[in-house]
């Protein structure tokens, strides 16, 4: 169950359900297999074959699964039959098929073979960090990560969840690390990154088992070539690629946590509960470590997703408290 990729959404405190509220929703929200002339079904089941319940807590943290279920009808199938068709009904009746009625018949066909069609099923494992206000999915693609956000919006409006917006662009900190060939505090630069012209259609470049300090690199960045993805190493615990999207893609929980997690216990529950507070808890220092080497969270995001407090209990005076800076989110 450890994740191999994460895309994270910034969690309002007033908007993070309780174990038994988030419990409740998604019971009503069970998956179902796809019938008749559905294309495809999406609902929440246990995270481990062991669960009974849609949420799996564990300390700060609430684990949840959504499963998809999709109709496989290939295209050439379709036009197969619809040929067939199209050949009997043309000899039978001496007659061309006009552009409608193909279209109709294809609709027909299409409907007739969607009950009989293979299906195809995937999971996406997610999990609420409360005391961090983050929702962490085990994702690197975007609509797949909206899709189970979306879900839970539909389970929980509103939801107010959010991509993190920093101060500074992750491409441009990016940049700075590679050309000063020092990462931030806990991470170290790996082998690989990609540099990309900002031009339009510019040109391309990534490296795979390379010294990202070395001469060669630093002349593509002061040529004006920006690092969109760079190889990290976390305390050496977690590898990983980040993106500047602020994605994080192919995870690799090195040997020392397979060790602790491993060293739990020999029964699956034991392994998978040693497995999940590991692992959150590194992605989770890893986020937050993120963040401050970006410079924080943008004051509207902050404020947006931070309860109000009374000016007095901000500042410990009778006075107003100040207003947040004029950052701007970055695109």
């Amino acid at each position: 169950m450890w994740f191999k990729q994460l895309s994270f959404y910034r969690l309002s405190e007033n908007s993070i359900p309780s174990t038994g509220k988030l419990s409740e929703v998604l019971e009503k929200r069970p998956f179902s297999h796809c019938t008749g002339l559905d294309w495809f079904s999406e609902g929440w089941v246990p995270p481990a074959g062991f669960l009974a319940d849609p949420v799996y807590p564990v300390r700060d943290c609430l684990m949840l699964a959504l499963k998809r279920e999709d109709k496989v009808l290939p295209a050439g199938v379709i036009r197969d039959f619809l040929d067939a068709k199209i050949s009997e009904i043309e000899n039978a009746e001496l007659r061309k098929i006009g552009r409608k009625e193909k279209l109709e018949l294809k609709e027909q066909i299409t409907d007739d073979l969607l009950p009989r069609a293979f299906t195809r099923s995937g999971r996406l494992t997610a999990y609420l960090d409360t005391r961090r206000q983050w929702l962490m999915v085990d994702s690197g693609t975007a609509s797949k990560a909206e899709a189970l956000v979306s879900q839970l919006r539909d389970a929980l409006p509103p939801f107010p969840a959010a991509l993190p917006r920093t101060k500074l662009a992750p491409h441009t900190a990016m940049t700075s690390w590679v050309a000063d060939g020092e990462a931030p505090y806990g991470f170290e630069l790996d082998a690989e990154c990609e540099l990309k012209d900002p031009a339009e259609n510019g040109a391309v470049i990534r490296c795979t088992r390379m010294d990202l300090t070395s001469e060669e690199i630093k002349q593509h960045i002061a040529n004006g070539m920006l690092v969109t993805r760079v190889g990290l190493i976390w305390r050496e615990r977690v590898r990983f690629v980040l993106t500047d999207a602020l994605q994080l893609k192919r995870i690799q929980f090195l040997d020392v946590l397979q060790e602790e997690a491993s060293g739990a216990g020999d029964d699956m529950e034991s392994l998978f509960e040693a497995t999940f507070i590991l692992m959150s808890e590194e992605l989770g220092d890893i986020v937050e470590a993120l963040i401050e080497a970006l410079d924080g969270l943008t004051d509207e995001q902050l404020e947006a997703t931070t309860p109000p407090v009374e000016a007095t209990e901000k500042t410990g005076t009778d006075t107003p408290a100040p207003e947040g800076g004029n950052d701007v989110p970055w695109d």
